[in-house]
């Protein structure tokens, strides 16, 4: 695709292909120090396999695929305010790609998620955030969560049991990503690794209670990388690629930085990486169509128990718009109109008074566009 590096935007969700009447969105989020161009982008011969080689295999799934950017610098992951700024980039991914998907009208379309390194964290924290989402008024993130069918992770850490270790860790994948002098230069940057990294643990932590309802594959790498006149493994193979029931695995030849960069069809992982992709894009929207549905029976049985427990105890109420009662209720006789409801000693049940609201939309997944 011409001048696509220059069109891929360092902030932010770009667009990289897109087939026609699209059936599911992939979405790429690189990690620390990333970019959402280079990351995926061959050192070798630039090679960028999300727009150059996954177009060919996955056409017959009608995919749109995007990468995300955000300000993946060291701080993000490691300095003393962590926790806000990893919650700030959950937030904004969640808000920017329901934002995208709102706009083409395709909010209930599959979604898979393909991670490097720490960008798997940012979206674990993302998925517990739209997941815990129950005002009404902000109920459009919880989408993201719903549409969620997979997850690719490549070389993310999984295990932080030990906190000891996860600052160990996380020193080696900044010296694995960030430039040897920086690294050198910074002893201070050591000390927070080692301080502030129990965020990264409650993320892992909370994930594994939603962890069975996506489809997940783990990837880790084989070779080792240069760390400080040696070589080790940046995320080993437990921490990569722990097991799992129902989790795939697999390791991919390659150094923690390159295990995310295929030059072409024959390289290692590429593949395995390929094939997992048009698996889950063939077998998403059927899937997906399904929890929307239970999603929609979740949201119409928690109203019905709002106006049991708003109107439950009265033979006669008065029926209001909510949205116009606000903070402060005022007299209901002045916005609403008498209408008979079931008290504790009425014949009437609930099964015979439903709670009137929108007809639930139903897009066939063709229709996307």
């Amino acid at each position: 695709m011409a001048n696509l590096p220059t069109r891929v935007k360092e902030i932010g969700l770009s667009e990289v292909y897109r087939a026609e009447k699209p059936l599911v969105d992939i979405v790429f989020v690189h990690g620390l120090n990333g970019h959402a161009y280079n990351t995926w982008a061959s050192k070798n011969n630039g090679t960028f396999w999300p727009a150059d080689l996954l177009p060919e295999v996955l056409g017959p799934s009608h995919v749109r695929i995007l990468t995300y950017g955000y300000n993946a610098n060291v701080t993000a992951f490691t300095d003393g305010a962590s926790k806000d700024r990893l919650h700030n980039h959950a937030e904004t991914l969640a808000s920017g790609l329901a934002a995208n998907r709102n706009l083409r009208s395709c909010s209930d379309r599959p979604i898979i998620f393909v991670c490097h390194s720490l960008g798997g964290l940012v979206v674990k924290r993302t998925l517990i955030y739209c997941r815990s989402v129950n005002n009404e008024k902000i109920q459009h993130l919880r989408s993201i969560y719903v549409s969620t069918y997979g997850i690719l992770f490549l070389g993310t850490p999984h295990n932080g049991s030990d906190v000891a270790k996860w600052g160990a860790l996380l020193q080696n994948i900044c010296s694995a990503v960030m430039p040897k002098k920086f690294m050198e230069s910074s002893p201070h940057l050591v000390k927070a690794l080692k301080t502030n990294n129990e965020t990264l643990q409650n993320i892992n932590s909370l994930f594994a209670d939603i962890t069975s309802r996506f489809h997940i594959y783990f990837f880790h790498e084989t070779l080792s990388s240069d760390v400080k006149g040696t070589r080790e493994l940046i995320v080993d193979e437990s921490s990569a690629a722990p097991y799992m029931e129902g989790v795939e695995r697999m390791g991919i030849e390659a150094d923690h930085s390159h295990m995310c960069k295929f030059d072409d069809e024959g390289s290692p992982g590429y593949e395995a990486v390929a094939e997992a992709l048009l698996r889950y894009s063939r077998d998403a929207p059927a899937t997906i169509h399904e929890r929307w549905i239970e999603e929609g029976k979740a949201r119409r049985l928690m109203k019905e128990t709002i106006a049991r427990e708003m109107f439950g105890n009265a033979d006669y109420v008065w029926i209001v718009d909510t949205e116009q009662l606000g903070r402060s209720a005022p007299d209901l006789r002045s916005i609403g109109k008498p209408q008979m409801l079931p008290g504790p000693h009425s014949p009437i049940t609930w099964k015979q008074y439903e709670v009137e609201e929108p007809a639930e939309p139903s897009v066939p997944y063709s229709k996307h566009f």
